[in-house]
This record gives C-alpha cells, structure tokens and sequence, in this order.
C-alpha cells in the first residue's frame, strides 16, 4: 500500500515533519508551564550534551562514530557476526535479503528485556544482557533457522515460520525460564505472529516488502524506507489508533495535540519503525545503495533518551509522587515524555556537535555515540540501570 492509497489524517500521522511539529508543541507547551505532568529546566541542557559528549569521546575517541543500529548489538563481545553470513551466502542477493530479514525480526524483538534476563552466547560463553542480549540471541535464533520454514535455508524469515512460531520455542531461543524471565515474551511471539500474517504469501518475507527500494549503484530517502515499512506493517501493533479502518501505528491519543483533519488529537512516534528504518541503513549501503536524507528521522523515544533527560534535570515531574507509580504506556504522562524526548533530542544534538566539534555529524551518529549511550550509563549509575518511569510494558513498545 502506497501513502496515497490512505487517508489525509493517516498519511500525516506518518510522517516524521508531523512528529517532530508536535513532540515541539508539547515541549512549548510545558516550558509555559501548561503541561500537567513536566517542568523544563533548560539550563540543564548543556548538562546533557555535555554528558553525551563525554560518554561519545569515551566511545569513540576518534568521532569515527556508526549509525545508532540493530548492528551495534550484534558486534556485542567484539565479534564480527556480519562475516558470518557473508560466509555462509556468497552471493550478494542472498545476502541483503538474508540482513534485511534478521534486522526486521531482530528490532521488532527489542523492547525491554528486563533487569533479570541473561543470555549465554553459546559461541563465546560471554553473558550478556538487555539489547546486546537480545540482539545476539535473535542473531542466533535466525541462524538456526528458528523463522525460516525451509529446514535446507536457514537464513531465512518467512510468513510460515513466522506464524509457526510458538512461545516454548522462543523461550528456547532466548534462554528465557522461570529463573531467567524475559520481559514481554508473549508479546513478542505475537507481534512476530502478527508479522508473518502481515505478509504477502506463505513464503513471504520481511525484504520482499522492501526489494524494488534496493537498487545497487542508486539511492534512496531514509523517509522513503520508512513509509514503506509503516504502509506494511502498521496494522502489526495493537494500539488504539483506527482512522477509517486504516491502523496508525506507534500514534497515542493526547488532549492538547492540535491537528488539522481527524488525526488531531494523536501523538505519533513510530519508534520501532524508525529504529528499524536506522538499523536497514547499513544492509543497504552494503547492497550498493546510498541513503539519503538521515535526519528526516526523528531521535527515537525510548526509555533510554528519555531517561537521559530526567538524570541531567532537563526534565522533572510536576508531583514527584508520580514517580511511585507504573504506567502504561498509553497514559498521557508516557505519551507527552515520548514526546518531550523526541523534541529535547533535536535541541541537544547540535550542542553536542558544538563539545565534540563535529558540526556535520548526523543524528543518527549523535544518537549512537551518543545519547542512548549517556542514559543508559547514568541509569546505571542512578538506578542500577532501571529507567525513571516504571512502565508495565507487554514487549512491544519499550
């Protein structure tokens, strides 16, 4: 499905100029003090830049910074997992669909693994945890062939391995158990399921939805890579937001959101898809294929971003109580900090460029070096490496 093909208010709530035009509105909003659940302290922005910086310098000493990616989980313990399946599948077709397919069903697996959760990689014996886990156990699983259903082609996601998939085998996979439990894991067998039926065809796969933007010696949008997977798999995500029938994705209802047509009133992030959109950069620059327009994507609102602006005092609750309670992560409260961090993320980022004095590094290199980075460190450091906000999340968001 073409964005022509839906409706006006579903096509604006698509795009990242509509994200980031509201994630402003609402960081407008609460510097005036209208907001009823943030304060802004702005002085404290050079405080987070300046922790990002310095955590990016620790990182890469030499500013030769990668793409914030799926791709960095998947070097966790320094090994170079790509030259495996550039091994494994000589030829070059072969091996961009194989990536494509193992990015997709990879980021769509990364949503909070839980403070409990370890995974053993059984290649090195190394013990990792949350995204470097994560990711190295989806590495895994896809090698083994756990989403392919050709037992002769392993290096494979298709529909009916997709939709075949059951709870016990992931938990496989991933080590998961009672004394090892990871968070979500239901949710993440059905998000995988709603993927597979999401599919054209029984042996569809995640790169067939994305093949004719392939082209090696030309280019491509970043923005463009991104309608198409929100024109496919949107109606994967069980959120609230219907308009005419069509499902908006990562988009949240939020009162004080203006809008011109039917989507006001909804605040749109597209989280994962842009993490997915970030993460394909890579697998297609490998194919020959040069991307364009990298800052068309907005930071990513996660608990991470988020949290670096909480432990820099950029951002404080109006009733500190509030920190007591868990959300969920449709409350109006986890939507507008979504939305705060979005916009807090696009005022940091040329600050950091100032520190680091590297005027032209992109966002997805900032976010990389990078502000993920400095809120995972001072989670850490605060809380043992818990966000700020308790969120009951079922895997699929966080």
């Amino acid at each position: 499905m073409s964005p022509t093909d839906v409706p006006a208010a579903v096509a604006t709530l698509r795009s990242t100029r509509t994200i980031r035009d509201r994630a402003r509105f609402l960081l407008d909003r609460a510097r005036a003090a209208e907001s009823s659940w943030f304060v802004v302290d702005d002085r404290s922005l050079q405080r987070a830049a300046t922790e990002v910086a310095a955590v990016t310098r620790q990182n890469y000493p030499d500013l030769d910074i990668p793409y914030h990616s799926r791709w960095r989980h998947f070097e966790a313990g320094g090994i170079d997992r790509r030259q495996q399946i550039d091994a494994r599948l000589p030829d070059p077709d072969a091996r961009s669909r194989a990536m494509i397919d193992l990015t997709v069903v990879s980021v769509l697996l990364d949503a909070g693994a839980g403070a409990r959760w370890r995974y053993t990689d059984p290649d090195t014996g190394q013990t990792l945890t949350r995204s470097e886990g994560l990711g190295v156990a989806s590495w895994h699983a896809f090698c083994g062939g756990v989403f392919s259903s050709d037992p002769g082609d392993p290096l494979r996601v298709d529909a009916a391995g997709l939709t075949g998939l059951d709870t016990q085998a992931l938990a496989r996979a991933f080590q998961a158990g009672p004394d090892n439990p990871l968070v979500g894991l239901d949710g993440r067998v059905h998000l995988l399921h709603r993927l597979g039926n999401a599919l054209t065809g029984q042996h569809a796969r995640p790169s067939t939805v994305l093949a004719d933007l392939i082209d090696p010696g030309g280019q491509v949008a970043a923005h463009d890579i991104l309608d198409r997977l929100l024109a496919s798999l949107s109606g994967i995500w069980l959120t609230p937001g219907v308009i005419e029938n069509h499902p908006l994705g990562d988009c949240w209802p939020h009162r004080a959101v203006p809008g011109p047509d039917a989507s006001a009133g909804w605040m749109p992030f597209h989280k994962l898809s842009q993490w997915l959109t970030y993460s394909l950069l890579e697998p297609f620059e490998w194919a020959g294929v040069r991307v364009t327009g990298l800052d068309d994507l907005t930071g990513l609102p996660e608990y991470r971003n988020g949290g670096l602006f909480f432990d820099t005092g950029v951002l404080r609750l109006r009733d500190p109580n509030l920190v007591e309670r868990t959300w969920s992560v449709g409350d109006e409260l986890i939507v507008e900090w979504r939305a705060l961090t979005v916009a807090l993320l696009d005022e940091v980022a040329p600050l950091v460029r100032d520190v680091l004095g590297a005027p032209d590094l992109p966002l997805a290199c900032v976010l990389e070096g990078g502000t993920w980075a400095a809120g995972r460190a001072l989670a850490q450091r605060l809380r043992g490496g818990r966000p700020p906000l308790s969120i009951d999340s079922d895997g699929t968001v966080f």
